[in-house]
């Protein structure tokens, strides 16, 4: 069976083609923009857009660009937070946010706890409308950064509070962290959102619910820190370009006059955590879709729309290229990934409750359907006896190798299999966290040419501040 992701990609990809920077109109030097989208890439660095972009030519068979690499304006930013060289989300969320360093950690606030205001909220106050949008938690750090004012990232409960009186029109996201207490009792937060007059609406379907304000959640109400991962194809899931399309239906009917949107593609770090290099490549293609989403909006508007691109920080270290590729990376060893390290790491997990008796030849099989060995990438047979001795111990309760990261532990036996699809495929990591690399920019439309140069992060909302002032 074709892998659902792939063909929403390949008409993503030639939906992209179609509206090919080249062919854009140039748009004119406007007072200012009425409508402004701030797209994050949530941990992906020049690496990972360069690996989704050779993806996307040697598995897809696509010859176009990626929308963010069409846009005429390209250049960097430095993401280093107040206490570290190396940020963590919340602060670089609110460097992006609020043109303020914090510590690591912070959200909404300085070092010294001074709450900082968002442009979200700067522009609200204005009368803008305004819409945030993730594939992983909307009381998470980055959306958070865009409302609350916390000491703390974790206070998940405050932060969803504030999302219910920030009055903001639109948020979509996988879930809110703070629907429950340590001991998975219900804190009220949902009641507390019906009594701040927004609605919360479920799945797919939900984003068609019209309201005034509305706040539209993953169905999948436990697993509610991710969507699901693109390379997951999980039926039933919230998608990026989905959330953002209906974004954009729901602002164009409260707020046609002005609105801002921000955009977080979430999961990029998640696979950048796992160091699962296949996952990563299809969430920035699918993040990619959501921008070509925004792109389409600013082909019909070119003349009162901006779009920044960015990111708050690198995850994992990637490298395009290993040392075992060589002057080469070999995309095509990647195609055959069906799932996410994540969720073969639940099924290998599982399968010591499963009513099948699992041997090595059945993993084996399992393997070349969903991870392409045998077929798309090959191993010797010194590394199958290692894999096959791995999986024995596994199912006979013995599980050495271990691999812990933000968001997982994976089985030892996980995380060689892997190792070894990643170097294949010539996907080097340097780190399962966050690095201090300078992260991409991108922008199209109008005050696009003031991200032509070096930036700091919290450059940016200053200069899409000043923009949409019209100066």
């Amino acid at each position: 069976m074709k892998n659902r992701f792939l063909i929403s990609a390949l008409i993503g990809a030639a939906a992209v083609a179609a509206v090919a920077a080249p062919k854009a109109p140039k748009a004119a030097q406007a007072a200012a923009p009425k409508y402004i989208f701030y797209m994050i890439g949530d941990g992906m660095g020049w690496s990972h857009v360069t690996n989704a972009q050779l993806f996307m030519e040697d598995v897809l068979g696509c010859d176009s660009t990626l929308t963010m690499l069409s846009m005429p304006v390209a250049s960097s930013a430095r993401t280093h937070s107040a206490s570290s060289r190396v940020t963590d989300s919340a602060a670089a969320g609110t460097a992006l946010s609020t043109g303020y360093k914090t510590n690591n950690g912070m959200l909404g606030v300085t070092p010294d706890t001074t709450a900082v205001t968002s442009i979200a909220k700067t522009l609200f106050d204005r009368g803008w409308g305004v819409g945030l949008i993730s594939t992983v938690a909307i009381d998470d750090a980055t959306p958070g950064a865009f409302y609350a004012h916390v000491p703390s990232r974790g206070e998940f409960l405050t932060i969803g509070r504030q999302l219910a009186e920030s009055g903001y029109q639109f948020a979509a996201g996988s879930g809110l962290l703070g629907r429950l207490d340590s001991k998975g009792e219900s804190t009220g937060l949902t009641d507390y959102f019906a009594e701040k007059g927004m609605k919360i609406a479920y799945g797919p379907e939900g984003l068609n619910e019209v309201a005034d304000r509305l706040l539209v959640l993953s169905a999948d109400t436990l697993r509610n820190w991710n969507v699901g991962f693109a390379v997951d194809s999980v039926p039933g899931a919230l998608t990026l370009p989905a959330m953002t399309e209906a974004g954009i239906r729901h602002l164009m009917r409260t707020n046609p006059d002005h609105f801002f949107m921000m955009v977080e593609g979430g999961s990029i770090d998640h696979g950048g955590h796992a160091n699962d290099g296949g996952t990563i490549v299809r969430e920035v293609l699918n993040f990619d879709e959501a921008i070509g989403v925004a792109y389409r909006f600013y082909l019909a508007h070119p003349d009162e729309t901006l779009i920044v691109v960015t990111a708050d920080h690198e995850t994992g270290g990637m490298s395009v290229g290993n040392n075992h590729t060589g002057y080469s990376v070999q995309s095509a060893k990647n195609a055959g990934q069906k799932i996410s390290k994540d969720l073969f790491n639940e099924k290998i997990k599982s399968l010591a409750h499963d009513r099948r008796l699992w041997r090595w030849d059945d993993m084996k099989e399992y393997l070349a359907e969903n991870l392409g060995l045998g077929t798309n990438f090959t191993i010797t047979p010194e590394e199958e006896k290692e894999l096959a001795d791995s999986f024995n111990a596994m199912m006979e309760g013995r599980n050495t190798g271990e691999q812990k990261t933000l968001y997982a532990t994976f089985d030892g036996f996980t995380a060689r299999v892997f190792e070894l699809l990643n170097r294949e495929a010539g996907f080097g990591f340097t780190t399962s966290k966050h690095t201090g690399t300078p992260v991409p920019v991108f922008a199209v439309g109008v005050g696009a040419d003031r991200f032509s140069r070096l930036a700091d992060n919290t450059d940016l909302p200053r200069r899409i501040l000043s923009i949409a002032e019209g100066k």
